[in-house]
């Protein structure tokens, strides 16, 4: 169920908050929570019942190894390999990776297998579960802050309910249990507030006309540029389109994701903080996928020496980080190729740092956003070859055809109305927490709701679904 339809806004999305409060109004405080996850599971089986045992399975698998090691860790387990911690968060770790890798990358290791040995090795065609890079690494997090003693024991309606929560559910925020069950649990957030209601609404409204008017707009123009642009005017404007089309239509997402929890009184992490003002490779990081960044920081980065080794290992450990950030984004080589330039420029950045001078920020920051747009060619390319197309035009090495300017207008108009906007204005995330409910700004997001009703005849998946 896409959040951008009439279904999701006009009837599950009030129906699950009606059910949810009214149960906690009458003090079926346990109904009211089983009626979130038989929502989340509904939800999810929207898209394909026939993965609803695949999740269901997921979950339990997880919270099974997750209480063993919680029993480990303190000592209650006592016999054979389920008294060792680090043996029993290995079995969990294989069997999340498996998982994953199973249905996201076995017809990547097979099509590379058959080109390296000359046979042809039939491909699976799996379709990928929504959510499964999502759900898996929230499941990982979890098991290695258990594994650190730093979770406490959860029934299971309510390690269900932390991971299938459906406003982050497909795509993320990518969550920690700490942040996340006790909300749950908290009385205050069981009754019906207006002021997050009012929040809510707002935020959701937002990321709705981020995505369908903007995002899509976008989406429009990256898409002809990318099959066939090769000179240098169409190759910039579709890349551009493609830089901005992402950044709206994720942050949209995330926007919506925020909005539609908080009419349940939960709070999720911030997930972006104008990224494309970043003046360094490392502040981008810091303001884009900002939860995914974390996971990568916390549970791939650090556990592999971090920077505590020297400046070498440091870097080494960086570019590994980002390698297995781009596969995780997509099984492809054009994904691991995106992933090696942020590992190697957060490199550079760093040996810059000890040895270069500081740059005026309007230099930093043109090197830094041409830099994100040039990698954003690899994340979008249907393959290698299209993407060094892509490139080639944007360095002129394609030639310069001055009469494609005329047929580029609307596309290039439309990147010089938006693109300021995302450099220069307030982000949502700000503009909610100075939030003031009143009369104009509730005319304001009634118009741009309405505005954003009047796209719905071009619906269209989020960009990370795919991942």
């Amino acid at each position: 169920m896409l959040f951008n339809t009439y279904v999701f806004i006009f009837a599950f999305w009030p129906i699950s908050v009606g059910i949810y409060f009214l149960l906690n109004r009458l003090r079926y405080v346990t109904a009211a929570k089983l009626s979130l996850v038989v929502a989340s599971l509904f939800f999810y089986s929207w898209w394909n019942i026939s993965y609803l045992p695949l999740i269901i399975g997921s979950i339990g698998f997880n919270y099974i190894v997750g209480r063993l090691l919680q029993a480990a860790v303190h000592g209650v387990q006592k016999k054979g390999i389920l008294r060792s911690p680090k043996s029993i968060l290995i079995i969990g770790l294989v069997g999340n990776i498996l998982l994953l890798g199973y249905y996201k990358y076995s017809d990547f290791f097979l099509s590379n297998l058959s080109d390296i040995t000359g046979h042809t090795f039939p491909l699976l065609h799996l379709v990928l579960p929504l959510g499964i890079s999502f759900f898996t690494f929230t499941q990982i997090a979890y098991l290695v802050d258990a594994y650190r003693g730093k979770t406490r024991e959860y029934n299971l309606m309510s390690y269900i309910l932390f991971v299938t929560f459906y406003p982050h559910l497909i795509a993320g925020p990518i969550l920690h249990h700490s942040e996340m069950m006790p909300q749950f649990d908290r009385l205050r957030n069981k009754h019906w507030n207006w002021n997050n209601a009012a929040k809510g609404v707002c935020i959701f409204v937002i990321g709705l006309f981020k995505k369908v008017v903007i995002a899509d707009t976008f989406a429009q123009y990256a898409n002809d540029g990318f099959l066939s642009a090769h000179q240098f005017i169409d190759t910039w404007v579709a890349t551009l389109s493609y830089t901005l089309q992402l950044y709206f239509d994720f942050s949209g997402y995330t926007d919506m994701a925020i909005g539609a929890a908080l009419l349940f009184n939960i709070v999720l992490p911030q997930n972006f903080n104008s990224p494309y003002k970043a003046l360094n490779i490392q502040d981008f990081w810091r303001r884009w996928h900002m939860t995914l960044s974390r996971f990568l920081r916390d549970y791939i980065y650090i556990p592999l020496g971090g920077n505590r080794r020297g400046e070498f290992i440091a870097m080494r450990n960086i570019i590994i980080t980002f390698l297995i950030g781009g596969l995780w984004h997509g099984a492809g080589w054009t994904f691991i190729l995106w992933g090696f330039l942020h590992g190697a420029g957060q490199a550079v950045h760093r040996m810059w740092m000890k040895v270069g001078k500081p740059m005026p920020k309007w230099l930093a920051w043109l090197i830094t956003f041409l830099f994100i747009n040039i990698a954003w060619v690899f994340f979008r390319a249907d393959n290698v070859p299209q993407a060094f197309r892509l490139l080639k035009g944007m360095a002129g090495l394609n030639g310069f055809d001055m009469g494609s300017i005329k047929a580029l207008a609307p596309a290039g108009l439309f990147i010089l109305i938006i693109l300021p906007i995302v450099l220069f204005a307030s982000n949502s995330s700000e503009r909610v927490t100075a939030f003031r409910p009143t009369k104009k700004k509730a005319l304001f997001m009634a118009a741009i709701f309405v505005v954003s009703l009047l796209y719905f005849n071009r619906i269209t998946e989020f960009l990370y679904f795919n991942f």
